[in-house]
């Protein structure tokens, strides 16, 4: 299958906001001003808050950087088939 570069461009450029947003995400949750991640504020007691939306990021964040590389591997192709046509 072939990409064009637009959307081998979209796909990288969601990708690397996936990865900001879900890292921002956690840094977050760990320091959770309102006490809903953890037991009284001790990081030795998190709750299923805390570990839902741990799961959420961790996989959101996967799923980002598989997206992205699909994208970086479009673009990558397409330089590649630019590369090999003849110059007339």
């Amino acid at each position: 299958m072939k990409l064009s570069r637009r959307v081998s461009w979209f796909l990288t450029a969601f990708g690397a906001w996936s990865m900001i947003i879900w890292v921002t995400f956690v840094k977050n949750l760990w320091q959770d001003s309102a006490h809903q991640a953890f037991t009284g504020g001790d990081h030795a007691h998190p709750t299923a808050f805390f570990w839902i939306h741990l799961t959420l990021a961790v996989t959101s964040f996967v799923l980002g950087v598989l997206v992205g590389l699909v994208g970086v591997r479009g673009l990558r192709g397409e330089r590649a088939a630019r590369a090999a046509e003849p110059t007339a």
